[in-house]
């Protein structure tokens, strides 16, 4: 059985991603990481133009697709928040799934809500509030049945 690991990054967008630009960039993701059998999540705050990314799979894989990341002109501070070893995958039916968050729902996250509230970035999470936040993406945060009749988390 290959080894497996998980990168998570965060990084902050050098341009706006309107929802053409997302759909294109999950769509090229997807394809490019079925191809290399890679699997994650990918959170977008459009309010400061922040990443959140999780990629799991084989190190090699891994370690090709960072790279790339940290050349692309579209993001800039990159930032490398866990790289560790994983027993299996978190998210082993997505190639790449994905979700918008705003500011306000990133505060209602038990464990992130006084980190958010602050006005803080994802490039600023440390490796346990990173952690918490893939918990939260776990249960279902971003499921309409967490959403209240505002469009807000309930």
């Amino acid at each position: 059985m290959p080894s497996l690991e998980h990168i998570i990054y965060a990084s902050v967008a050098t341009q706006h991603f309107g929802s053409s630009e997302l759909a294109e960039l999950l769509q090229k993701s997807r394809t490019s990481n079925e191809r290399v059998a890679l699997t994650g999540m990918l959170l977008h705050c459009d309010s400061d133009g922040s990443f959140f990314q999780v990629l799991e799979g084989e190190p090699a894989a891994l370690d090709q697709l960072f790279q790339k990341i940290l050349m692309d002109k579209r993001h800039s501070h990159v930032t490398l928040i866990i790289r560790e070893p994983i027993a299996k995958r978190s998210f082993a039916e997505w190639s790449m799934g994905f979700s918008g968050v705003s500011q306000a729902q990133l505060r209602k996250i038990p464990g992130l809500n006084d980190f958010f509230r602050k006005g803080s970035s994802f490039t600023e999470l440390d490796a346990g509030r990173a952690k918490n936040l893939l918990i939260a993406f776990s249960e279902g945060y971003w499921r309409p049945e967490h959403l209240g009749a505002t469009g807000t988390w309930a």
